[in-house]
This record gives structure tokens, sequence and C-alpha cells, in this order.
């Protein structure tokens, strides 16, 4: 299926608003490493390191913008994706915090978000190939 005008539009604004958000998240991250780290422990030193957290607030606002800017079949589509591929997520870090028992070596919360990020892109591939 073509995308048309409207489409192509909204998808371009949306690639802005999150490659900004993006690039906010990516500097603050950088900005936060190198201060916060060697900052001792307490409230500055906390905001310092969770300051990435804006950047990232910011994609949340993109998403959010993406989602209310879409027609209703795709923001659907959208959002199932979305729906699957939190399932999938819950059930993987679910499945590894009963491995992490049984002794395998325990993971950051970071991995979490890749393995979201991996299922989405799963799920979208899967539904766009059983759409064709």
């Amino acid at each position: 299926m073509k995308a048309n005008t409207h489409e192509k539009r909204t998808g371009k604004a949306y690639l802005r608003e999150l490659g900004f958000s993006f690039a906010v998240y990516a500097i603050l991250l950088v900005v936060s490493i190198r201060l916060g780290r060697p900052l001792e422990e307490g409230v500055l030193r906390t905001v310092v390191l969770l300051s990435p957290m804006i950047g990232f607030c910011l994609m949340l606002w993109a998403i959010a913008r993406h989602l209310g800017r879409l027609d209703e079949y795709l923001r659907r589509n959208l959002l199932e994706s979305f729906a699957l591929a939190a399932a999938l997520t819950a059930g993987l870090t679910f499945s590894y915090g009963f491995l992490e028992t049984a002794g395998y070596p325990r993971l950051s919360m970071f991995a979490v978000w890749i393995v979201l990020a991996a299922s989405t892109a799963l799920v979208t591939v899967v539904q766009a190939l059983r759409r064709r």
C-alpha cells in the first residue's frame, strides 16, 4: 500500500521530532556520564545522572504526537504492534527472571529497553509480511 501525502508529511514530522529528542537524549547521556559519575553522592549527582530522561520524555512526546496525527487504521496497527511487542517483552524478561534464580547472570534494566526495541521491530516486520 502506497503512502499518501498526509502519511508522508506526518512521517517526516515524526522522524524530525524523534530525531531531535534522540539527539537531546544522546547529548545529555554523554554529559551525564562525564559529569555525573565523578560527583559525590547526593541530589546533584542524582539529577545529573537522570538528565537523559529529558530526552526520553521528549521521545514519548514525539510518539504520542505521531499517534495523534495518524488516521484510525494506521493508529490501530501501530498500537497493536506496541501491545504485542510489550507482551513479548514481558514474557521474555519474566522468563529471564526465573533463569536468574537458576544461576544465570543478572542483567541490567537497560536490557529490557533493548528487548522491547527488538520485539517492536520483530512484530512490525511480521505484521508487514502478513499484510502483503
